[in-house]
């Protein structure tokens, strides 16, 4: 190219410079080109698995989701990432990052380090299923993270070596920044100030099943709340664990253990390497205890008979959207207020 430039006469030289800055502008304009800017994200919300397709049959975590924000988008595929990200013209982004931490972190990290997005201003809500301890939760609640807590850095060996009643568990020096975080308290109140009174779906399977446990939380309807998310890829059960993870929650000095679940805090840990957790959420509902009734063994509670589960399964999840949305759509019609980092709390 430069030895034809170099062989044309100065007009002839010009003309052609010229022709080519044309041709330049004009891909520059062309649909395909502009296609490639990078999707400025308002708010990103993740989930952690879907049952089957998007729409149309039983609804996992991110189906809700979808089907309020992208029946219509075209998906983007993003090498690393478990699934592809699905984007609409309101900079809602979403997808599927899959289960447990790893799972569920490269995929967090591989869309975050994409060109394909500008998450520069964006907000996350991290959602999905979870389950509860009894004293503190019930079937079909949604909760608002207070603290991410990781529930298994740390040492650990068997009751029977340990001396009669005391902790079977000691945190690993060296983990301090990444083993717990505090997300933000005004975020929070945001969220629930948006979505405490969200009317919210039951099931008569899980009243039913609610009147196993003694427990006045329990027995509870569905509510909105807060407290702590322990992530765990161990699915801990029984009340001896659920002592244990209320017992590193105190430890951490984080608010009260209130649901267990496998991926906030590692999702948390990258967003926080790139972004910061100024604008993270954690948005979980609860569709088990994690320990079984007076009388029921945890083994029954992790192997029940047919028909001797919770329910409300599906409840529950469209709950976690109806609560989340709110705090999604606040966020985008009141852009210009929260674009700079979250506003003063009214």
């Amino acid at each position: 190219m430069r030895r034809l430039f170099a062989s044309l006469s100065s007009p002839l030289r010009l003309a052609a410079v010229l022709a080519l800055a044309g041709w330049l502008a004009g891909c520059a304009s062309t649909p395909g080109v502009e296609a490639q800017r990078p999707v400025r994200v308002k708010v990103f919300v993740a989930a952690m698995f879907e049952i089957g397709k998007n729409t149309g049959d039983r609804a996992g975590e991110f189906q809700h989701w979808y089907e309020r924000y992208w029946k219509d988008a075209t998906p983007i595929a993003v090498p690393g990432a478990l699934g592809p990200v699905y984007c609409n013209a309101d900079g809602v982004c979403g997808a599927v990052l899959g289960m447990g931490k790893v799972n569920s972190s490269s995929s967090m990290q591989a869309i975050l380090l994409n060109p394909r997005f500008d998450f520069s201003q964006a907000y996350y809500v991290i959602s999905g299923v979870a389950g509860t301890p009894p004293s503190r939760g019930t079937i079909g609640e949604v909760n608002w993270a207070t603290w991410l807590v990781d529930y298994d850095l740390g040492h650990r060996w068997a009751p029977e070596e340990n001396k009669a009643g005391e902790p079977t568990f000691m945190p690993r020096k060296g983990y301090e920044e990444y083993r717990r975080f505090q997300l933000n308290p005004q975020l929070v109140g945001w969220a629930m100030k948006l979505s405490a009174d969200t009317p919210l779906k039951d099931a008569d399977s899980a009243r039913s099943y609610r009147l196993r446990y003694p427990d006045a939380a329990a027995r509870r309807a569905p509510f909105v709340g807060t407290g702590t998310h322990m992530t765990g890829d161990t699915f801990f059960h029984g009340p001896g664990m659920s002592k244990q993870a209320q017992y590193i929650a105190k430890l951490y000095g984080a608010d009260d253990y209130v649901i267990t679940e496998m991926e906030a805090a590692a999702i948390t840990l990258v967003i926080k390497r790139t972004h910061g957790t100024d604008r993270v959420m954690s948005l979980r509902g609860a569709v088990n205890f994690d320990q079984g009734s007076p009388g029921e063994t945890t083994l029954q509670h992790l192997d029940p008979a047919p028909g001797q589960t919770a329910g409300g399964f599906a409840e529950t999840v469209a709950n976690i959207e109806a609560v989340g949305s709110r705090v999604v759509d606040h966020i985008v019609t009141h852009w210009p207020q929260w674009q700079a980092g979250v506003p003063p709390l009214r």
